[in-house]
């Protein structure tokens, strides 16, 4: 998650922080830390310990419905800022990511399903449609001014409207079943949550509490119980440095970054790879997800930038040109933690989450990859230019 907080409330567009740089290296460590351990001769402690229960949950059902909703939580905090006063807040200043997010999520579907068709891995379709936006920016912060302030704002603002999109995507067509009592609980807690912020109520404490029961009653109700952060996050009072939406974000922007997202790569990213990996790597859900990131993620976000701008529905950022857009449009096909999140939801058989997993961490491995080797290289001449000319 990008670092907009300072002691006076938010900040959209300053160069992005040494912190996004490190949190993008933890969650890549965490992830080649959890292959390495699932393929050692102690393996069987890596599954070991993310199975056992303890009052009926294993660390990993606590990690992906547990405190990936406080992840969801920062998120849906991240997106309602971006809204109301960030870089989607006027249409002028959105059209561009939207219509790049819109075109970054239907090609990679698109990918994945011409590649998936006919076989099991069908289900995945939504896995390469969401960009990480820990990692896409952690490797950008590690570009300094390599990247133009312009593309750093199209690039958070581009992730987080596709995370829009991927929360939809999860409530509409991952949740498999509702149960009504539940889902009617969920809406009277809303109600309350917003009745809350209606009348002014500025204290943490009673929306924390009260997203407490409102996580019960979405985790009841059939769908995923991460989007219960999401919803919180609609609900709080958003307004003022000090708000409450301000010092929540505060709180958890850190421990989430540096904790949770890290915690879940650890847990989510280790796949057991058999003895044969060349043939395993052609199996439809790797090859599906992989390219779905690497091919159908650039082509879709630049080929729907490009038509809008040329349709003057939207502008170029301030001092960006295509061949910097394009860079960064490869960086989009990172899809790491979001991606590895819907994978989870997409598969209950084994071999297809391990499937899926692997094209996951290939794809955003090779995308964050390309993209960065990209953009040094288009730098590289303005950096002579601007010696010669000195």
């Amino acid at each position: 998650m990008s670092d907009r907080i300072v002691e006076e409330g938010y900040v959209s567009e300053q160069a992005p922080p040494p912190s996004q740089a490190l949190s993008g290296l933890l969650l890549l460590a965490c992830a080649a830390l959890a292959l390495a351990w699932a393929n050692s001769p102690w393996q069987n402690s890596y599954t070991g310990v993310l199975h056992a229960e303890v009052g009926g949950w294993s660390l990993l059902h606590a990690i992906n419905d547990g405190l990936m909703a406080v992840f969801f939580l920062l998120i849906g905090l991240e997106i309602k800022y971006e809204i109301q006063d960030g870089a989607l807040a006027s249409v002028r200043k959105s059209a561009l990511p939207i219509v790049g997010a819109l075109g970054g999520m239907v090609m990679p579907a698109l990918v994945y399903t011409a590649v998936a068709a006919g076989t099991p891995a069908v289900p995945g379709w939504g896995i390469p449609m969401a960009t990480d936006i820990a990692f896409a920016l952690g490797i950008v912060a590690l570009l300094g001014d390599r990247v133009p302030p312009g593309l750093r704002v199209f690039l958070a603002a581009l992730a987080i409207a596709d995370d829009i999109g991927a929360v939809i995507v999860i409530a509409v067509f991952y949740t498999p079943s509702v149960v009504t009592v539940a889902l009617a609980a969920t809406i009277a807690l809303m109600g309350a949550l917003l009745l809350l912020n209606r009348r002014g109520v500025n204290a943490v404490a009673p929306y924390l509490c009260l997203g407490a029961l409102l996580w019960v009653a979405v985790y009841q109700s059939g769908v995923h119980a991460s989007i219960a952060g999401v919803l919180l996050a609609f609900t709080v009072p958003s307004r003022g440095s000090h708000s409450v939406q301000a010092r929540i974000e505060a709180a958890l922007a850190r421990p989430v970054n540096f904790g949770i997202v890290p915690l879940f790569a650890l847990a989510n990213a280790g796949v057991t790879l058999p003895a044969d990996v060349a043939s395993f790597a052609t199996q439809p859900a790797v090859l599906a997800t992989a390219l779905g990131l690497v091919i159908g993620k650039p082509i879709g976000i630049f080929s729907a930038a490009w038509i809008a701008v040329r349709l003057r529905v939207a502008e170029l950022p301030a001092q960006c040109t295509w061949a910097g857009l394009f860079g960064v449009a490869i960086l989009g096909g990172i899809g790491f933690t979001m991606a590895l999140f819907i994978a989870g939801l997409a598969f209950s058989d084994a071999a297809q989450l391990d499937a899926a997993k692997v094209g996951v961490l290939s794809g955003s491995i090779l995308t964050g990859s390309l993209g960065a080797l990209y953009l040094m290289r288009q730098a590289a001449p303005r950096r002579d230019a601007g010696r010669a000319g000195a």
